[in-house]
């Protein structure tokens, strides 16, 4: 996740290890879970459901305007061969 978004849901920039927790607990715990923000949290272990909830905001938005054009894609130069 881009670390614009990383800062806009909460005072306290997160970490790699927090973003990948956090990945990882919305993969095993999908919208149909009960409890699923208190989960998410638990996971995280540094984060409060609500930190939690607003940062999965912040997620759609910046999905939002990924699909909708409004973010360009990076241009990744490729390498053939090797030297």
């Amino acid at each position: 996740m881009a670390s614009s978004s990383a800062n806009r849901d909460s005072g306290r920039k997160w970490t790699a290890k927090e973003n990948k927790d956090f990945e990882e607990a919305l993969a095993e715990f999908d919208k149909d879970t009960p409890e699923r923000w208190s989960n998410v949290a638990r996971a995280v272990g540094t984060r409060t459901v609500e930190e939690v909830k607003k940062h999965y905001e912040v997620l759609l938005e910046d999905l939002n305007k990924i699909e909708s054009g409004k973010v360009p894609l990076p241009n990744y130069k490729t390498t053939c061969g090797s030297s």
